[in-house]
């Protein structure tokens, strides 16, 4: 179950990002600046959980984190690179998806479709500009699932592809954390 978690990480923007905010400049003294996601900074020196757990956007996926049992994953040494869908995103999905995953009798499911979110490593929206480059305009991404997910950028606007050929926006990109960095999405991906 570790090593599948692992993958919970996912990375994206670049900063050839313009529509996205990008959250991983630095001050004048080269520190990390803080982002605003939710309504709530996320400071660099937190972690993966430490700051979801503030983002009144990703309240969702918080809860089905602790629902799969995630957490202490999430919580380890990392690094990840997360794909964080948001509330909106979990609420668009078919009616009683959301409250069906989150009972105990479909924690398996419900992780696999968390891990599929989550790339193992730190990948910056520079990383990933570099991949879609070398790759000719895409870039697959295997996640801690073990499925693959694809990393694109079309006119301007990043978007990440799930195994389904559903595909997501990033909104908010490169927020950086003490284990890793998220990338805010706007759909959930599914394997």
């Amino acid at each position: 179950m570790r090593s599948l978690t692992v993958g919970l990480s996912l990375a994206l923007a670049t900063t050839a990002l313009a529509p996205v905010a990008m959250a991983g400049e630095m001050d004048a003294m080269g520190m990390q600046k803080t982002v605003m996601v939710g309504g709530a900074a996320m400071s660099p020196a937190k972690n993966i959980i430490q700051n979801a757990m503030n983002s009144k956007d990703h309240t969702t996926l918080v809860a089905a984190v602790k629902a799969a049992g995630l957490v202490d994953t999430l919580e380890g040494t990392g690094p990840f690179t997360v794909f964080a869908p948001t509330n909106e995103a979990f609420a668009a999905l078919p009616a009683g998806t959301v409250d069906t995953l989150l009972k105990p009798e479909n924690k398996a499911t419900l992780s696999r479709i968390l891990t599929y979110h989550v790339v193992a490593g730190n990948y910056t929206s520079h990383d990933l500009a570099k991949l879609v480059k070398k790759h000719k305009g895409m870039a697959t991404l295997k996640t801690v699932e073990g499925a693959s997910i694809t990393v694109a950028e079309h006119g301007g606007k990043w978007t990440v592809t799930d195994a389904k050929g559903n595909v997501a926006h990033i909104t908010i990109a490169d927020v950086r954390q003490s284990n890793g960095v998220i990338f805010v999405i706007d759909k959930v991906l599914m394997p």
